[in-house]
């Protein structure tokens, strides 16, 4: 059997669960990797063998998206280009976490392809989503179409949603409490964040930063560039991770009994769906409209978080279940 795997490279959480499940597909038959995208920290360790421009959203340092870096790095002819040069009649299966190259290819072409993604998940009216005006839910449908969809989420909200894929590194981690909190905020600069949170005495912060080449420490803040290793290990002895409305990494952190405080990306319409669910759960959010975080942080610090997650390993159960359904 012959699989292509198409993944969005926006962002760390794609290609992190990509990990976990690239070595279950290879179970099944012989796998191809495609990426198109190009603000990712992490890498997959399996070779690519299609590396494609796409569509990417470009993060800001205010919190949210920079759209002129994002309009700048959109190239329509490259698409149309990139979509009519995929072979994809060579494969038995073809499955799409949330890639648009490849998943407008296959619809154009008639061709069946399975959204494995989070971003599947939203294809139920069951799944938490705020009041949002039309376009926002528009894009989540028509960015990357299936023919067939398998989401994951915090919760099952529906008979095609599993709970999250946490990487075999996460689960492996020994868990402690060193009284430290985890900061990982890629769309706001640490210039505004060390000030910030240097107005809370006694609690150190360990801060990774898309925005700092180097390590530097003022007070009680720790600021570090981006790293895979340092970020767990940070994790793991942290009291609570603080960190943007995306999923993979919240579900990461409360798969760990982690304290969670998310600041959902503006105009982001996936990441203020995330921060929406997380709410019905008690956590806390601060929302783009919240003009003075430091309250909030504060509570957050003193205050224990009371709903506890469960996340079973099911991601080899769920792999071989798309494989018998949908390999063609």
């Amino acid at each position: 059997m012959k699989i292509l795997y198409a993944i969005q490279g926006t962002g760390n959480g794609h290609i992190s669960r990509a990990r976990e499940i690239v070595p279950l597909l290879q179970q099944h038959g012989d796998v191809e990797l495609l990426i198109s995208g190009t603000q990712a920290d992490v890498r997959l360790s399996q070779p690519v063998k299609y590396q494609l421009h796409g569509f990417s959203f470009i993060f800001g340092k205010k919190g949210g998206v920079d759209h002129f870096e994002t309009w700048k790095t959109m190239n329509l002819p490259r698409f149309v280009k990139d979509m009519r040069s995929l072979p994809l009649k060579e494969y038995n299966l073809i499955i799409n976490d949330f890639e648009p190259v490849t998943a407008w290819a296959c619809r154009l072409r008639g061709i069946e392809s399975v959204g494995l993604s989070h971003q599947a998940s939203f294809q139920s009216p069951k799944v938490p989503k705020p009041k949002s005006i039309d376009w926002a839910q528009l894009v989540m449908k028509y960015y990357a179409p299936a023919t067939h969809y398998v989401g994951f989420h915090f919760d099952r909200y529906d008979d095609f949603i599993y709970t999250p894929v946490i990487r075999s590194e996460i689960r492996n981690l020994m868990v402690c409490d060193l009284g430290h909190y985890t900061v990982y905020l890629p769309a706001i600069d640490d210039k505004f964040l060390v000030p910030l949170l240097k107005q809370i005495p006694g609690v150190n912060w360990q801060v990774f930063s898309k925005h700092s080449k180097v390590k530097y420490t003022d007070g009680n803040v720790q600021v570090a560039p981006v790293n895979n290793e340092e970020f767990n290990a940070s994790l793991a002895g942290s009291s609570g991770l603080f960190t943007g409305g995306g999923f993979e990494g919240p579900a990461e952190a409360l798969f760990l009994g982690k304290k969670l405080l998310v600041v959902p990306m503006k105009f982001q319409y996936e990441q203020q769906c995330n921060a929406f669910a997380l709410k019905q759960f008690g956590l806390p959010v601060i929302w783009g409209s919240n003009k003075d975080w430091l309250p909030v942080i504060r509570d957050w610090v003193e205050q224990p978080q009371k709903h506890k997650f469960y996340f079973p390993d099911e991601t080899a159960a769920v792999i071989d279940k798309v494989v018998k359904e949908f390999a063609r």
